[in-house]
């Protein structure tokens, strides 16, 4: 109902002129709340870094604040020109808002996490733990804060004349508006020049995202990109980028000087190590160590990133920049190690050029190939052969990337009248059949030239392939998280270990540490340079790590939970069906969270 006594244009004039007011006064008590982020934070060292600090607090609070009375109470006022209904929905508004604000403090300093979907759904399921039980205690301070802003909505009103006629408002909007772009500013320098005191704050605040401008600055000349790569391998150590190892690498023992072997059948599952399909491999495994619970890193082309550098793939632009070879290679080539490389594509993808090789290409260990017919491609092993006879030295690392499987299309099905899912499948079987005897060729070299009683050989895929066994038509990879697309073979040839099968949960993340712990003899605890363990522990672990830089995947023995950058999530049964009325455990999520960002260098 309309107030009588004014026309409309007054009222409203009135109205917006209190929720100014009203707004500033919640902005002050936001910025009171908010300074338990910076209590939790660590406190930057140097002089810019603090007055940074100081800036984004009263710029970051003023903003978020005045935005959302903009975006929400603001159209209101012409909506609702009652001035007790508009108010009472004000003060509602803040309540909620202030209270969620102090739940987000509580959860920053618990689990250093913001709230977000699924912070949120399990920070209040209703499982038990002291995090949920110390957040939903908070909700005791909803009535105060409600009486608060009631009693501040009042005086506002009463005062709103006399607080006009200070003329503050306007010299406090240029202090909040110029204390918001500063900051930005500040932080677009920071991060062009690696200022650590400022780029370690920049998820101190809930919503914020500090603006970043290195194409710009390069674009304008501010910024020279040869000089930032530069100072990107220098400080390294010293910004938000990936520490690897965070520790110095020690050993406890001499290398057992075996030569190593990577065979990786690209594209393929794990149960096509069947007798009727790859009897070599099949065959192989039978004699030796056979991981049969085994998950690639990822669902796509970026399983070989874990399978080498024993980190989730989230961590791979970062190592990219920074020009990172892998710690077991470069661990391998200080022990006196030669390597070949050879690819049944030449590494055509980007990852292993640019990242995973990238150090090797440059040092000329790399073995080129043509890839222009049938061919060329069964003369990958040939060419890795011929490699062999050459070294005999000194102990080798050689890695086999075999991609048939990759382009199974081509392998025509013999059986008549199939329709396309089963023309789909046979092709895929015969192109593994082909692997397999490429496989068989490898390791009859070896025997012939009695070299398999001295090299560990490893067979394993990057990542596995789907017949739509989902029923969400996802046929072959890099659609979903579900066990047909990350179960992959891991077979190992270990001179002096017996056969057997082991059937524990292992993941790609895992074989660095194997390799650097069993062969090279690193003491340093595998926490420092990896996010896997040993694949001989048959300790039960609580779940395995899977995704890319847009997703993570944790998998249980249970479920499988699939969290986005967004902080949405999803939870699977073992079959991949959706498991919509059940949250995943709170632990579980936290501790893969943390592997997320424990390589990433913080200030202290």
């Amino acid at each position: 109902m309309v107030d009588n006594g004014n026309t409309y244009g007054e009222r409203v004039s009135r109205l917006v002129g209190w929720g100014h007011w009203f707004a500033f006064f919640n902005t002050i008590a936001a910025m009171l709340i908010g300074t338990r982020y910076i209590a939790q934070s660590p406190w930057p060292e140097t002089l810019l870094g603090q007055f940074y600090l100081l800036i984004s607090w009263i710029g970051h609070f003023g903003f978020l604040v005045f935005a959302l009375y903009l975006l929400i109470l603001f159209p209101l006022t012409f909506v609702i020109p009652s001035r007790k209904l508009f108010r009472i929905v004000a003060v509602c508004f803040a309540t909620f808002g202030l209270t969620i604000l102090l739940i987000d403090t509580q959860a920053y300093q618990s689990i250093n996490l913001h709230l977000s979907p699924v912070v949120w759904d399990l920070l209040f399921s209703t499982e038990d733990n002291t995090v949920s039980a110390d957040l939903q205690h908070l909700f005791i301070v909803l009535p105060p804060i409600f009486l608060i802003q009631l009693a501040l909505s009042e005086w506002v009103w009463r005062k709103q004349r006399k607080l006009s006629h200070k003329h503050i408002g306007r010299p406090i909007a240029a202090l909040f508006f110029v204390c918001f772009v500063t900051s930005h500013l500040i932080f677009m320098w920071a991060d062009a020049y690696f200022y650590n005191p400022v780029t370690a704050q920049k998820a101190n605040f809930p919503l914020s995202y500090p603006m970043t401008a290195k194409s710009f600055m390069e674009k304008h000349g501010l910024l020279d990109r040869e000089e930032y790569i530069t100072k990107l391998k220098e400080n390294k150590g010293s910004v938000d980028l990936v520490r690897y190892p965070i520790e110095k690498i020690e050993f406890n023992r001499r290398s057992e000087n075996y030569n190593v072997l990577l065979i990786s059948i690209n594209n393929l599952r794990s149960d096509a190590l069947q007798q009727e399909y790859m009897p070599n491999a099949y065959q192989f495994s039978l004699a030796n160590q056979n991981f049969t619970n085994h998950y690639s890193s990822s669902n796509d082309a970026y399983g070989a990133f874990g399978l080498f550098y024993g980190l989730p793939s989230s961590y791979a632009s970062s190592i990219k920049a920074q020009g990172t070879a892998p710690l077991f290679l470069t661990t391998l080539e200080d022990q006196g190690y030669s390597f070949n490389m050879v690819s049944g594509d030449n590494f055509s993808d980007d990852l292993y050029r640019e990242t995973i090789l990238r150090a090797f290409l440059a040092n000329g260990e790399f073995s080129e190939i043509s890839t222009t017919s049938t061919e060329a491609k069964l003369s990958t092993v040939e060419r890795w052969k011929s490699s062999l006879l050459e070294n005999t030295s000194s102990p080798w690392f050689s890695f086999i990337e075999l991609t048939t499987v990759d382009d199974f299309s081509r392998y025509k099905p013999s059986t008549p009248n199939l329709s396309p899912e089963e023309r789909f499948v046979e092709a895929y079987a015969n192109a593994a059949a082909a692997a397999d005897e490429e496989f068989g060729k490898i390791i009859s070299s070896l025997e012939e030239n009695e070299l398999l009683d001295k090299t560990i050989v490893i067979l394993t895929s990057n990542h596995g392939t789907e017949f739509n066994e989902t029923k969400t038509r996802s046929w072959g990879s890099n659609s979903n998280y579900s066990q047909y697309q990350l179960r992959v073979p891991m077979v190992i040839h270990w001179p002096g270990k017996l056969a057997a099968n082991y059937d524990h949960m292992t993941s790609h993340l895992d074989l660095s540490v194997t390799l650097m712990q069993d062969l090279s003899g690193v003491s340093t605890n595998a926490k420092h340079y990896s996010s896997g363990r040993n694949l001989f522990s048959e300790s039960k672990r609580r779940w395995v790590l899977a995704g890319d830089t847009r997703e993570v995947a944790l998998i249980t023995d249970k479920d499988t939970t699939v969290v986005d950058k967004f902080g949405n999530y999803s939870l699977y049964d073992n079959d991949y069906q959706s498991l919509d009325n059940k949250n995943p455990k709170l632990p579980v999520l936290m501790q893969g969270f943390t592997e997320l960002q424990r390589f990433y260098s913080k200030s202290r």
